[in-house]
């Protein structure tokens, strides 16, 4: 059974590009996320622990996270989850990991400049590497630019 989850926090740790036996590109770091609740004794908002996470991206996003994320950064994780048990130096317990399916800035609390990744040439891919050569029939009006005057 495969469980995708969504998941809100800060990146904990430096993002670290590697590689899967395979050779697949992968990138991991640790995500904390603080649930918080207001406490109406006091007025206030109070921390009520945080879950750990261990993520690891794979493929395009593994070079796109690494290229993006810093520690700190406020994100949003899609993925599945695993649960799994480990055992180290005679201590055990749980592992909670997310295998990244999506990754992005949570734009709540910051800004972030969009950069798309470029696309392969016509004779790569069979599409253009530049969009404004596609035909606007086959274009949606929410990405066409916009339509400026000239000051």
């Amino acid at each position: 059974m495969i469980d995708t989850v969504t998941i809100v926090g800060r990146v904990a740790t430096e993002p670290t590009p590697g590689r899967t036996t395979a050779g697949v590109p992968v990138t991991n770091f640790r995500l904390a996320s603080t649930h918080r609740r207001f406490d109406p004794a006091s007025g206030t908002w109070v921390d009520a622990g945080t879950n750990w996470f261990s993520i690891a991206a794979f493929r395009q996003l593994a070079e796109h996270a690494r290229a993006s994320l810093r520690v700190g950064d406020s994100v949003i994780v899609t993925g599945r989850l695993r649960v799994r048990p480990w055992e180290s130096n005679g201590k055990q317990g749980t592992s909670v990991d997310i295998d990244a399916d999506t990754i992005g800035h949570d734009l709540r609390w910051g800004t972030t400049a969009y950069r798309p990744s470029a696309r392969p040439s016509s004779g790569e891919g069979g599409e253009s590497a530049d969009p404004s050569a596609a035909d606007d029939g086959d274009r949606d009006a929410w990405d066409q630019p916009a339509q400026t005057e000239a000051a």
